[in-house]
């Protein structure tokens, strides 16, 4: 089975870091939340995978064809301009083929039973199946509508009434059907591919409930690295097994001078923390300098930016 990896949005929402920065290369942990996806498909023996990119798309490029991940197949599809979620995979139909597929969101870390779900989109019958969460903030971050084990609506999009406290994980199996109603032009999925699903060929649902933190905001993002990351911490060994990477708290590559605080903080490779410098509760970015007489709390930071949270 192949995946296809949403990898091609602007980070509009992680500006101003994603401004020089793609947002699937912004660490987590001091990895790129992009290859968190990669390491969830390898684990599960997902080995080619369609990724589609758009914004700093030679970065991004450049970053995967470095690392040189053993055993994986990853083929880019550059859009320009860009197609969005729905377009994008409409333009891989060729590239994905005739067989079921997966496809995963490079903005969120999980640690999705990929082969559960694979088994249970295989005995729905339907034309996809999507792996849903269950959240008290699910009427905020935008509610699934299910029925009788099957998906209906999107935040009452489709005016159903019905609501529930899933939310979409952004991961999903879907059959070569959903082709037939995604559109050759800037589109949503879901408001082609599953909204088509929905009403002709059924759309399926796999509960998740393990570990699953979006990434895709600042405030998500801070709290990915500094007050939920314990399960994403835990992923350290299995990531490591697979992609020789893993999440850790302090890179190796890091000058802390004697007499510098630095406390509960993520530090990047190429990072200086002066002495007397003060860091509590930050996210230093790779490259970052802290200077001898500043003082960071629950701050994310980079070279030349500061951001309070």
């Amino acid at each position: 089975m192949k995946a296809f990896v949403l990898a091609a949005g602007f980070g509009t929402r992680m500006m101003p870091f994603t401004e020089h920065l793609p947002k699937p290369l912004v660490p987590v942990l001091n990895v790129p939340s992009l290859f968190y996806t990669f390491a969830l498909l390898k684990n599960a023996g997902i080995t080619q995978i369609i990724c589609n990119i758009h914004h700093h798309a030679e970065v991004i490029r450049r970053a995967v064809e470095v690392m040189y991940f053993t055993d994986l197949q990853i083929v880019f599809s550059e859009e320009n301009p860009i197609l969005g979620t729905g377009g994008g995979l409409k333009k891989c139909e060729s590239l994905i083929g005739d067989d079921d597929f997966l496809i995963v969101n490079s903005d969120i870390i999980s640690d999705i039973n990929l082969r559960a779900l694979i088994e249970t989109h295989r005995r729905s019958g339907c034309g996809g199946t999507l792996s849903l969460h269950e959240t008290p903030q699910a009427s905020q971050i935008g509610h699934i509508g299910v029925r009788d084990g099957r998906v209906l609506d999107f935040g009452n999009r489709r005016t159903t009434g019905l609501s529930s406290s899933f939310i979409y994980t952004g991961t999903a199996v879907l059959s070569p059907a959903i082709f037939r109603h995604l559109r050759a032009e800037y589109s949503g999925i879901v408001e082609t591919g599953f909204y088509g699903l929905v009403e002709n060929e059924g759309l399926a649902f796999f509960e998740h409930m393990g570990l699953w933190q979006d990434i895709g905001t600042l405030h998500n993002f801070y709290r990915a690295n500094i007050d939920d990351n314990l399960h994403i911490l835990q992923l350290a060994e299995r990531m490591n097994r697979s992609i020789d990477l893993f999440p850790h708290m302090i890179s190796e590559r890091v000058s802390i001078s004697a007499g510098a605080h630095i406390v509960d903080s993520v530090a990047g490779e190429c990072c200086s923390v002066a002495s007397g410098a003060i860091v509590e509760r930050s996210v230093l970015l790779p490259g970052t300098v802290i200077e001898s007489d500043e003082v960071l709390r629950n701050t994310i930071a980079a070279p030349g930016i500061r951001i309070p949270l």
